[in-house]
């Protein structure tokens, strides 16, 4: 068992589809109706820049949960996931630490090198170090959020762009630490780089959109990169993203399902994640299939609500939760 097993999250709608505009003060707000209807955590998605044709509006992700943390007592909040190497590992350290002290320490981040090269390129980072950026980027930040003196001399050199990024520490001291001594950090990612670095570096691994089957497929590959690291793999911890849209039955929601996921989200080919890992039906349906995921070895589920209707968001809270939690 670890903390996230049997626990159940729901995503945050702090991008769109462009006309349209997310709304910061309607986020928060969102934290705090969630909060209300017993959710035990909310995630919000994390990108600089999100497309062209189509483009994608997107709320800074760890604004709108600071926001959500100032408004809320008992929520955890997480970052679904945080693209790590586009962020300066000493300021986000810092701002981190602060977040997870204002929040009481409930902070949950997830994690990855991101995929996006444009992203890249608009911010002068070598898109091909990006896997070593970011294992370099969470030395620094546990580093400084658990020694009282940190010094190193940090450097990645990209020899095809000429990109050089140096961090000097010298008796750096950080205070105050996160509000937790050990600050979760949940790595996503598809490939066997990022399976190995979600099992041996970080606290766990985070999904998306992925199929039992095959989530079991890779937690397996986790947790065999965690006890070759020499760590404990029962308290490795892990959370899938999925989509869901209840009602009168499965065959009654999938052409409506479908239909937003081909519009909204993107489905790597290099990954096992897919619009067939839609949670659709009845509310008996859906409770069937999301056992399925928690039999595969699930430990939090993260519902994406279709369309973030409040009334989907209601009927898993009232309806599908408390059945999960009594399996």
């Amino acid at each position: 068992m670890t903390m996230l097993s049997k626990t159940f999250g729901i995503a945050a709608r702090n991008f769109v589809a462009y006309p349209s505009m997310p709304d910061a003060r309607a986020l928060v707000d969102y934290g705090v109706r969630v909060e209300e209807l017993g959710y035990d955590s909310v995630w919000v998605w994390d990108h600089m820049l999100l497309g062209v044709d189509p483009n994608f509006p997107i709320i800074d992700s760890l604004t709108t949960l600071t926001g959500i943390a100032a408004r809320t007592t008992k929520i955890r909040m997480g970052t679904g996931i945080l693209v790590l190497p586009l962020r300066n590992p000493v300021a986000l350290a810092k701002q981190l630490s602060s977040m997870d002290q204002l929040s009481n320490g409930r902070l949950v981040m997830g994690m990855a090198a991101g995929w996006y090269k444009r992203e890249f390129d608009a911010m002068s980072l070598p898109f091909g170090k990006r896997g070593k950026i970011m294992d370099q980027n969470l030395e620094i930040m546990r580093r400084l959020w658990t020694e009282e003196l940190v010094t190193g001399d940090y450097k990645i050199e990209d020899e095809a762009t000429g990109v050089q990024l140096n961090y000097k520490l010298s008796k750096a001291v950080m205070y105050p630490k996160p509000a937790q001594p050990h600050l979760p950090i949940l790595i996503g990612g598809y490939a066997d780089a990022a399976l190995k670095r979600a099992g041996a570096t970080g606290d766990g691994w985070l999904t998306y959109f992925y199929r039992a089957e095959d989530f079991k497929k890779s937690w397996d590959k986790v947790l065999g990169f965690a006890k070759e690291a020499g760590k404990d793999p029962s308290q490795v911890m892990n959370a899938s993203q999925l989509p869901i849209m209840v009602g009168p039955s499965k065959d009654a929601v999938r052409e409506d399902m479908m239909d937003w996921l081909n519009k909204e989200w993107d489905f790597p080919e290099h990954s096992d994640c897919t619009r067939e890992s839609a949670i659709m039906g009845s509310v008996d349906e859906c409770v069937a299939q999301l056992k399925e995921h928690l039999d595969a070895g699930v430990q939090k589920i993260i519902f994406v609500p279709y369309k973030y209707q409040m009334d989907q968001i209601e009927t898993i809270a009232r309806e599908i939760i408390p059945r999960l939690k009594a399996s």
